[in-house]
């Protein structure tokens, strides 16, 4: 077997392996099983075979093949709209919608995998060809280690405390403690919500995490993920048992006024801390120069 073989064969495995290792199916099902599995573990052969072709291009002076690298970021672009759109096309029937923050991280997020495919078949490919098939595997284990990092960012735990909220009250009004909510007018809708429902408050750590939780596409998903997991009470057109959240505008505390069939408080808590905070939704305003100045 010719030296540049085994470097496109041990690229292309050590990058599906990547793709593989980075592909979950975890309580928001998606990818859906098995079908949405097969579309993401054939780009990532797809991805893997180009990047692990790449080194040995190189080093042939064959600059021509690198360019194919330019048309698959032009194809995984393609691949993050159509899961932009199929996912926008779904949560017109969800319950509890993901919102379109959250459908655009989820169609960020599996474009950005696919590139770090190409980079571990590239690594595992270039160190094959530096020293022999274990030193590519070894070189594409770490590139994986690598990639570890990016898949997954910082959850609402790192930038919030969470307690439980007291659900009241005050004639038509509901409240979670003193942050008000919405009006109800039945009194059927109230005895169930004062049953059924659950108050939560996220209280921010600083400036940055009060005007990211201000963002109503990370209010969204934290309500989607939530009502995922713990079920929802509530059936279409039910406006009254919709999940909610208002902020207190001038402490910057978020009040979550939720419904699930599994009442559990500890567990809801424990979902909220581990929910994703968006890329989109971040806002770090402590790091504006203007701000800095002021002070």
């Amino acid at each position: 077997m010719s030296k540049y073989t085994t470097m496109i064969l041990v690229g292309t495995l050590l990058g599906v392996a990547a793709r593989f290792y980075m592909l979950r199916t975890d309580y928001r099902q998606y990818p859906t099983y098995p079908h949405g599995r097969v579309i993401h573990i054939a780009l990532g052969i797809i991805a893997s075979g180009l990047g692990a072709v790449a080194v040995p291009s190189l080093f042939e002076q064959n600059y021509t093949a690198v360019t194919f690298l330019a048309l698959a970021a032009q194809q995984f672009r393609d691949v993050r709209n159509m899961e932009r759109q199929m996912l926008s096309n779904v949560d017109q029937n969800e319950l509890v919608p993901r919102g379109v923050t959250y459908i655009e991280g989820i169609a960020m997020v599996f474009e950005g995998r696919n590139y770090l495919v190409i980079l571990t078949a590239f690594i595992s490919s270039l160190t094959t060809y530096f020293y022999n098939w274990y030193g590519g595997v070894v070189g594409g284990i770490l590139a994986i280690v690598f990639s570890t990092r990016f898949m997954s960012g910082n959850m609402v735990k790192d930038i919030a405390h969470i307690q439980e909220g007291h659900l009241r009250f005050d004639g038509p009004n509901l409240y979670v403690d003193d942050i008000h909510i919405m009006n109800i007018g039945l009194e059927d809708s109230k005895k169930q919500i004062l049953e059924h429902g659950l108050g939560i408050i996220l209280i921010p750590k600083n400036v940055n995490a009060k005007t990211t939780l201000a963002h109503l596409g990370q209010r969204q998903a934290i309500i989607h993920d939530v009502s995922t997991i713990l079920g929802i009470y509530r059936d279409s057109g039910t406006p009254s048992f919709v999940p909610l959240s208002k902020r207190d505008l001038a402490s910057g505390r978020l009040a979550f006024f939720l419904l699930p069939i599994e009442k559990d408080v500890g567990l809801a808590k424990s979902i909220i801390a581990r929910s994703p905070v968006l890329e989109n939704s971040i806002r770090k305003p402590l790091q504006s120069k203007a701000l800095r100045r002021s002070r």
